[in-house]
């Protein structure tokens, strides 16, 4: 059997991939270790657990309910919330375990199973991996051991985690946002209530798109992954800004008043000089992934903010943020983790903050953003290579290493294996497009010819 656990979660196609016996056998897997470790010790175990709207995710919900109480659980179901509200109050709640239900920014047929450590915190890979273990050996038959009578889990449901995590939100906020027009796109998804009630609460007067999930719709044409009806509303509307989210809402994405886009980088940057003014930029650093632009990298040097780079994936940002103390850090894509509030990402806290920055200055979007420009970019999928060779051949190391001489302080280029897929994907940044188009198409064509 291949790894379940991927970088976020266990995800598949539900009722395919991720079946009812599935998340049933992995919940009871996970009480099992958790129990092992010492988690639940002196006390009786409480999990919580939530999803976003996708249909697949009433049933699936079932059964990971039925699992952790089998196993000796109380379970609070929270129904319907954004992944970081369940971390959140996983936390808040003092339960030792939290489980989110959802696919993130993926179509509707998917859905996924992400567990949380006490405090709601991402599992350790070596529990991940034992669960995994643990899962495998009782599938195959062994079998497990299990409470009877009063030793079988409680469920009950906890309506009051919605409002908990709004106030959570609106105690975090420097500054109100009251005279500000927002769009909000929720992408039919788990933010559809919480984070209009946000942004309400906080003074912003406030247009809403995609903010009613019938468990179909979810990331359809709209949210983080989907910018365009957002950016004509914007528009349309007359706002300020506009902020999307994705199914989960762990990422945010913006626009300004034009309707420009405004990635996760342009907003990384804008809350790292807000966060510093205000003293909460520890050790006046900012960490993100290689991939981000280049542009950011040479804009947080100009400002005087250290720039820290990990490997692509928010897993990575968070480690280096935990190890070292750092506070803020994210993802292109949108995924913005602050530390101080929030234990993975959480798109309607970044939302709110850089609302706030907005209203704190008096200053557009736009203009705030500008603190750096975004370098061209131009990314190449090359299919059907051996992958594992990307970094071991001389001859694309030689290639790699004309293309960094001709682009020198301007550009940059990375060359990386996919981590699903049997690809490579190359890609390329210069202060010109075509450029970075011309040296993009050529190491291509040597990432081919040599892996191919």
């Amino acid at each position: 059997m291949g790894r379940l656990f991927g970088t976020d979660g266990v995800r598949g196609v539900a009722n395919a991939d991720l079946t009812a016996e599935l998340a049933l056998g992995l919940s009871v897997a996970a009480a099992h270790v958790l129990g092992e470790a010492g988690t639940f010790e002196g006390h009786r175990p409480v999990a919580v657990v939530g999803r976003d709207p996708r249909a697949s995710g009433e049933f699936l919900e079932a059964a990971v309910v039925a699992g952790l109480a089998s196993a000796g659980v109380d379970v609070l179901r929270v129904g319907v919330l954004p992944t970081p509200a369940v971390a959140h109050l996983t936390g808040a709640l003092g339960a030792d375990l939290g489980v989110m239900l959802s696919a993130s920014h993926n179509a509707m047929p998917d859905n996924g199973i992400k567990f949380f450590a006490r405090g709601g915190h991402k599992l350790a890979d070596e529990l991940e991996d034992r669960i995994e273990q643990v899962y495998e050996q009782h599938r195959t038959g062994e079998p497990w051991d299990r409470p009877t009578g009063a030793g079988v889990g409680r469920v009950n449901s906890y309506d009051a985690g919605a409002d908990q995590y709004v106030d959570h939100l609106i105690g975090v906020l420097p500054n109100r946002l009251e005279g500000l027009r927002i769009v909000l796109d929720e992408a039919h998804g788990a933010a559809a209530r919480v984070s209009p009630e946000a942004f309400t609460r906080a003074g912003a007067q406030i247009v809403t798109i995609g903010a009613d999930p019938d468990g179909l719709n979810i990331n359809d044409g709209c949210g983080s992954t989907h910018l365009d009806l957002l950016k004509a509303a914007v528009v349309e509307h007359g706002a300020d800004l506009g902020i999307a989210h994705d199914g989960d809402a762990d990422r945010c994405l913006a626009v300004d008043h034009t309707g420009a886009e405004i990635d996760g980088d342009q907003i990384l940057a804008v809350l790292a000089l807000s966060m510093r003014e205000h003293g909460a930029l520890r050790q006046d650093t900012v960490v993100a992934t290689v991939m981000s632009n280049l542009g950011f990298k040479l804009a947080m040097e100009r400002e005087g903010i250290e720039f820290v780079a990990t490997a692509v994936g928010d897993r990575y940002v968070l480690e280096s943020m935990k190890e070292h103390g750092y506070a803020l850090g994210g993802e292109q894509s949108g995924h913005v983790i602050i530390l101080d509030h929030a234990t993975t990402g959480d798109g309607t806290l970044t939302g709110l903050l850089l609302a706030a920055r907005v209203a704190q200055t008096g200053r557009t979007l736009q203009d705030l953003a500008s603190v750096m420009e975004r370098l061209p970019q131009v990314l190449v999928n090359v299919r059907d290579v051996d992958k594992s060779r990307v970094t071991t051949s001389a001859e694309l190391a030689a290639a790699v290493t004309d293309a960094e001489r001709e682009l020198g302080a301007t550009g940059r280029v990375l060359l990386r294996s996919s981590g699903t897929e049997p690809l490579v994907r190359v890609m390329v940044e210069a202060a010109d497009i075509e450029q970075a188009r011309s040296i993009a198409g050529r190491l291509a064509d040597v990432v081919k010819s040599t892996l191919g």
